[in-house]
C-alpha cells in the first residue's frame, strides 16, 4: 500500500504527519466524538443518518458550526480521501471532531476541528460471519445513563477495558451491562436477542449507542413483519434466547454462535443480512 493520507480540516496530509500538540484537547480530555462509517461499492452508505446523528453529538458537547457538517460534505470529503488513497470503492471511514481551542476544563471557544480517516477493505458487501460469536458479559465496569450515552464520544475506557477483558479470556465480543445491571450494547456493537419470536434490543434510555446499523435494522425488522421491542434488556434472557446478533455500521449484522454453554440459531440475523445487503 502506498503513502496514506488523512483529511485535517479540509487539508490533506500524510497520515504519519502530527498534527496535535500535548493541548489537544481530545488528548485531555476525550473532548470531541467520532462516527464510523462504510463506502461500499463508491457510495457512501447512510450518509443522513450518520450526518443526523454527528450533528445531534455536536450539539449535545455544545460544539459550534454543526451545520457545516452535513451530508453533502460528508460525501465529498470521504470520496476525495478515497481517490487519494486509491482505496478502491470500498473502505471503512473515521470521522472525528473534537474542541480546538485552549484552556483547561473550561474552553476558550467552542470551535470545532475535524479529521478524517480511511481503511480499505476487500468485501463489496456486508459479509454475514460463517462462524458465530463467542461471547460473555463484562461486568467489571458499567456503562453510566446519561446525555452522552448515546453518542460516540471520545471518552472510550468502558470499550478499552471491555476489549482487554475480551482478549484474556480468547472471546470474538463482549457485552457491556449499564449502571442498573441491565444489557446495553456490545464492546463495538448494538446487540439485538431473539426470543420467543420477538427481536429485542436494549432502548436508548438504557445507555446504549445509538447506531446507525442499529436503526437501519430495526426498521428493516419492521418493514418486514418482524415484531421488534425496544426494551430494558435483562443480561439472564441470553441463556434463554434463541439468537443473539449484533451490529455496527462498519460490518453490518454478525451473528453470536454462543455464551457459556448456550448455543444459538442464525435465522432471523441472516435474513435481515440478506435484506441489509439489498439496500
Amino acid at each position: 500500500m502506498g503513502k496514506q493520507f488523512i483529511n485535517f480540516n479540509g487539508n490533506i496530509l500524510p497520515s504519519d504527519q502530527q498534527i496535535f500538540s500535548v493541548n489537544n484537547r481530545g488528548f485531555r480530555y476525550g473532548d470531541g466524538l467520532f462516527e464510523s462509517m462504510r463506502y461500499m461499492n463508491g457510495v457512501l452508505k447512510f450518509p443522513d443518518l450518520h450526518i443526523d446523528r454527528v450533528q445531534k453529538g455536536m450539539k449535545v458537547l455544545k460544539l459550534d458550526n454543526s451545520s457545516y457538517i452535513d451530508s453533502w460534505f460528508l460525501r465529498e470529503k470521504v470520496d476525495e480521501l478515497a481517490r487519494r488513497n486509491k482505496t478502491g470503492p470500498d473502505a471503512r471511514f473515521r470521522l472525528t471532531v473534537f474542541r480546538d481551542t485552549e484552556g483547561l476544563y473550561s474552553p476558550v471557544s467552542n470551535k470545532m476541528a475535524y479529521v478524517l480517516e480511511s481503511q480499505k477493505m476487500e468485501d463489496n458487501q456486508y459479509t454475514f460471519n460463517k462462524k458465530g460469536l463467542i461471547i460473555d458479559v463484562y461486568d467489571e465496569l458499567t456503562k453510566p445513563v446519561n446525555i452522552l450515552a448515546n453518542l460516540k464520544t471520545c471518552n472510550s475506557l468502558v470499550y478499552v477495558l471491555a476489549g482487554i477483558f475480551k482478549n484474556q479470556n480468547a472471546l470474538d465480543e463482549v457485552m457491556i451491562l449499564n449502571q442498573h445491571g441491565f444489557l446495553c450494547e456490545s464492546m463495538s456493537s448494538n446487540v439485538f436477542v431473539v426470543y420467543d419470536r420477538k427481536l429485542y434490543t436494549p432502548s436508548l434510555n438504557e445507555g446504549c449507542i445509538g447506531g446507525v446499523m442499529r436503526q437501519v435494522v430495526m426498521r428493516l425488522a419492521k418493514e418486514n413483519g418482524i415484531e421488534l421491542i425496544e426494551a430494558q434488556v435483562n443480561p439472564d434472557i441470553l441463556n434463554e434466547a434463541d439468537e443473539v446478533f449484533i451490529t455496527n455500521a462498519a460490518r453490518g449484522i454478525q451473528w453470536v454462535m454462543g455464551y457459556n454453554n448456550k448455543r444459538y440459531f442464525n435465522e432471523v440475523s441472516k435474513f435481515l443480512s440478506e435484506k441489509l445487503n439489498l439496500l
